[in-house]
């Protein structure tokens, strides 16, 4: 098995140096990392320095990260020992197949001609669901300038809109009304909102309607007059508070940094509405932050809490955690995964909950995670709870 492996990464060590790769794909996954199904190789120069860039492709979303070649053969060969079931490598001479069942590797080399390698050269264009920045919202929003090219300081803020519409989209075509409703709430200035409206409508060709409730009149009349200027008809604003907002007939609902206990208001309307798709970014965690440290905390979770900066980390995570289990306890089947790079906002993480009859039928065993989790961190009660009625 071992030499058979050894063989299959000389073969792509080669390729790597005599410029004749082509792409190598890894299928087959098995590992434990939730969500990964592929991985697409290539090669790249970047300044100077020539490497393996690597694209892990995940259920809604791709990460890339580039490595030099001993580090990458390196993980290349845990991948193919104990990862991937598949690979296939694609040179300008031959393609090269590898198949593990078990112990048993099989290697099938097929000669080919006529190939030219791809250019190595780093290509910094992203490949954006928003690629033309010629657009009115855009320069109201303050990402472009008036000549349409997005703003030396506004490049982070549209990589990231870029970002949140290459995960959104996949998850708004999934709803099965022929023209999904969505209300985001807490739409603040509606990056999201614009962003994803444009998407559907001049790329997707998906007729939707979005809503942005927000309680500041003067956002709420800008949006509105912007939506308005760049026609778009089916996006609108509207003045209040996320609980006082009538969301029936909602399809999804979403909130991105709804402050502390705004995101658990967000999830309980979208669950009254029996939207088919929730989905919100949290952001600050105070309410079961001031019960973990006002109540008892079994013993042994006394040195992950007694500095502030992990009692704020693991206050976050045990909200989130929760919010997530009660989404569950209501027929949705959630995942939790950062979203956007730390770099653009340390608050990252997106809960994923998507309507599903299976979800929810263990109805006491949940409940009973839920009890346990709060006796564990001292917890008297979820904010999410009272809403709920539990």
């Amino acid at each position: 098995m071992t030499d058979r492996i050894e063989e299959f990464l000389s073969a792509v060590k080669s390729a790597f140096a005599g410029n004749s790769l082509v792409k190598l794909k890894l299928a087959g996954y098995h590992g434990g990392e939730p969500d990964l199904k592929s991985i697409d190789v290539k090669k790249i120069v970047a300044k100077g320095v020539e490497k393996f860039s690597f694209t892990f492709h995940y259920k809604t979303r791709d990460i890339i990260k580039n490595q030099i070649q001993p580090e990458a053969l390196g993980n290349l060969r845990i991948a193919l020992r104990d990862e991937f079931r598949s690979a296939q490598l694609a040179t300008t001479e031959f393609d090269l197949s590898f198949e593990r069942n078990g112990d048993k590797i099989r290697l099938k080399r097929i000669d080919v001609a006529g190939r030219e390698a791809p250019s190595t050269e780093h290509n910094r264009a992203k490949n954006r669901p928003l690629s033309e920045t010629n657009k009115p919202y855009l320069h109201a929003l303050g990402i472009t300038g008036k000549d349409g090219v997005v703003r030396n300081d506004a490049q982070d803020k549209f990589r990231q809109i870029n970002k949140m519409v290459e995960i959104f989209a996949p998850l708004i075509q999934a709803i099965k009304a022929d023209k999904p409703r969505i209300v985001d709430m807490g739409a603040g200035k509606g990056y999201l909102d614009f962003a994803l409206y444009d998407y559907l409508a001049n790329v997707a060709n998906r007729p939707a309607e979005i809503v942005g409730v927000e309680m500041r009149d003067k956002l709420v009349e800008d949006g509105n007059a912007t939506a308005a200027q760049s026609g778009f008809g089916g996006l609108s604003f509207q003045p209040g508070t996320i609980l006082d907002h009538d969301a029936t007939g909602a399809d999804a609902v979403i909130a991105l940094h709804a402050c502390d206990t705004a995101t658990d208001d967000a999830i309980f309307k979208g669950i009254a509405a029996g939207a088919s798709l929730i989905a919100v970014a949290p952001c600050c965690h105070k309410q079961i932050r001031r019960q973990m440290e006002a109540g008892k905390p079994q013993d042994t979770l006394s040195n992950l809490l007694r500095h502030g900066i992990f009692m704020e980390r693991q206050a976050e995570m045990v909200t989130d955690a929760l919010r997530a289990l009660y989404l569950e306890l209501n027929g949705y089947r959630t995942k939790v995964f950062e979203f956007v790079s730390d770099a653009h906002t340390p608050k990252n993480n997106l809960i994923v909950a998507e309507k599903d009859g299976r979800a929810g039928r263990d109805r006491d065993a949940i409940l009973k995670q839920i009890a346990d989790t709060k006796a564990m961190f001292g917890i008297e009660r979820h904010y999410l709870e009272g809403l709920l009625g539990l």
